[in-house]
């Protein structure tokens, strides 16, 4: 059996995250009060009480996932006496889960990680004003299909493909009016349906250009080392594991496709069967069913979850 470990990006947190996990393991407190005493904050606090207007700014969202995730590989590594190379082959994340996976395997220190990510989240949200941007989920075309709408709507401004997710779950971010029309377009040609995203900024698109310079400079002064495992890189879908080409990936994700289908596939072409999503919620796990069935996807989020794990290794 081959495993990848992979790690879930906004959208998936929620009020009370990881205080199972704290609750439960003497092992998991200290990413936790690493991160707070990092950032300045009880970000603690806010992930296990909200409220859950705070934990979803951007710039909170984005490090308390990470810390969920840690403090599970932590536990794992811990209660297993494992290190994360002897459990899996690759990892992975999506968007900010790869700050995630990166700093699981060692390329980059935590404290790093969550500077890393509140700077990303802060980055994000100011680069477009309230209201310029927009995404919106089309659900039911191809990926081509989708494609072909973003070029038409691409009259009305910026409308490009944030998240190939997985078949028939394709992602568009850009301008307001732009992502409007691809909407109606979508709707015309047979989608089952064209959902607008609640989210502070229009991620992975031309528009968060400001944010991938700043990301650029903050990365300049961040040490990187070779993950192990190796990470399969949002942007291009393969495994990279050269820091330098890491360094310039992140900076190039902010504004390009997620290609997360395009990832799972690689993972299966690459002896890939075994799928495990290490933080809060289950959104990688399902998508991993969607995109090949006969990839395993397990979700590894709460102390049972975790039991279950160490019980089956």
């Amino acid at each position: 059996m081959s495993r990848a470990l992979v790690f879930p990006g906004q959208g998936s947190q929620r009020v009370g995250m990881g205080k199972e996990i704290y609750d439960a393991f003497v092992s998991a407190r200290p990413v936790f009060e690493e991160v707070d005493d990092t950032l300045g904050q009880n970000l603690s606090r806010t992930m296990f009480e909200g409220p859950e207007s705070e934990l979803t700014l951007t710039e909170n969202a984005q490090p308390a996932l990470m810390t969920v995730s840690i403090a599970i590989v932590r536990v794992i590594e811990t209660e297993g006496s494992l290190a994360l190379s002897d459990i899996a082959t690759f990892v992975a994340g999506h968007s900010l889960g790869e700050y995630s996976a990166l700093a699981a395997a060692g390329a980059i220190s935590l404290p790093d990680t969550a500077q890393l990510l509140k700077r990303r989240g802060e980055a994000m949200q100011m680069a477009v004003p309230v209201g310029e941007g927009q995404m919106t989920a089309i659900l039911g075309l191809s990926l081509n299909e989708v494609i072909e709408i973003a070029k038409t709507a691409g009259t009305e401004g910026i409308c490009e493909i944030a998240n190939d997710n997985a078949p028939g779950q394709v992602v568009l971010s850009g301008h307001s009016a732009a992502i409007e029309r691809a909407m109606i377009l979508a709707k015309e040609k047979g989608a089952r349906g064209a959902l607008p995203l609640e989210v502070s900024a229009p991620f992975h698109c031309a528009l968060l250009q400001p944010a991938a310079e700043t990301m650029a400079e903050v990365l300049e002064s961040i040490t990187i080392a070779a993950p192990h495992p190796p990470l399969i890189a949002n942007v291009i879908a393969e495994s990279v594991n050269e820091p330098h080409q890491i360094r310039k990936l992140l900076v190039d994700q902010v504004t390009n496709r997620v290609r997360w289908r395009e990832t799972v596939l690689w993972m299966k072409t690459n002896g890939v069967d075994n799928l495990l999503e290490l933080g809060t919620g289950k959104v990688l796990t399902n998508l991993a069913r969607r995109i090949d069935r006969t990839v395993a996807g397990h979700s590894i989020e709460t102390p049972n979850d975790i039991d279950r794990f160490l019980n089956s290794i």
